[in-house]
């Protein structure tokens, strides 16, 4: 993969979204959401990629899974009206759906090809299969690390804003209330991923993104987690109970002793 590709595949993706355009400004703000979205896990993947020390190919390759990450999204929802996967359709298929169908990889070798698509797939899967190719484990685990740390600068920007001004694909249709489930509230205590299905209200959402960090992969994501403020910004939102702030102090000392694992060891991959 060289720099011609990667612009081809730029201009690709811009004209795939004016394809998308709606025809009035809700829609369109749904539209725009996913598509700023991408420009930002694209700068995640590819600030990641430099942060374990991936040649410029790697590096080229990991930016371009995150600029077709979300491909899917863009259809489900002209289709849909709705980001929600459980009511409409598994986006991350149906992106590499449409990668295979629109030929986009052509020029791209046949194993770089596999690569992206597979990676385009697995972004969104609860947890990853055993036993994947080490590249695509690798591509799949910068992509879904990259996701993450968007999704929370999403979700963390719109919940200073009125609901009423939400992109109206944005909301979870959950309650904001003071309230949050014990057992989501213990699967982040044992340090485990939560199920969309689990959630209740809004508070069980905030503690599902906190238990995603847990599934972080590597140590440059680490650390934009705590430039980011992002334990800080998601807790300050979430009833300060004696089991919270423990799960949350946890947490940060989850996150620091896999840091400082990592500069002790020297490791620039994997915290």
């Amino acid at each position: 993969m060289d720099n011609e590709h990667i612009a081809q595949f730029r201009s690709w993706f811009t004209r795939f979204v004016q394809e998308h355009n709606a025809g009035n400004e809700q829609d369109q703000r749904n539209i725009r959401l996913k598509e700023e979205h991408t420009a930002g896990v694209c700068a995640n993947a590819m600030r990641i990629a430099a942060g374990i020390g991936l040649d410029p190919h790697a590096t080229a390759l990991a930016g371009t899974i995150a600029l077709f990450h979300d491909v899917g999204r863009f259809p489900q929802y002209v289709r849909y009206r709705t980001f929600d996967d459980s009511r409409s359709v598994n986006h991350a298929v149906l992106g590499a759906k449409v990668l295979l169908e629109r030929n986009v990889l052509r020029d791209l070798p046949k194993r770089e090809r596999s690569l992206v698509v597979r990676a385009v797939a697995l972004h969104n899967v609860f947890i990853l299969p055993p036993r994947l190719d080490s590249e695509v484990g690798l591509h799949a685990k910068i992509v879904r690390d990259a996701d993450k740390l968007d999704i929370w600068r999403v979700f963390i920007e719109l919940s200073g804003r009125n609901a009423a001004d939400w992109p109206s694909a944005a909301g979870l249709g959950l309650p904001d209330s003071r309230e949050f489930s014990p057992d989501v509230l213990a699967s982040l205590e044992r340090r485990e991923m939560v199920l969309l299905t689990r959630l209740r209200t809004l508070n069980d959402f905030r503690l599902l993104q906190l238990a995603w960090i847990y599934d972080l992969n590597f140590a440059p994501s680490l650390r934009m987690v705590l430039e980011r403020s992002v334990i800080e910004r998601l807790t300050a939102m979430i009833p300060q109970t004696y089991e919270i702030v423990r799960a949350v102090s946890s947490l940060q000392s989850y996150v620091n002793e896999r840091l400082d694992a990592a500069a002790a060891s020297g490791a620039g991959a994997h915290a």
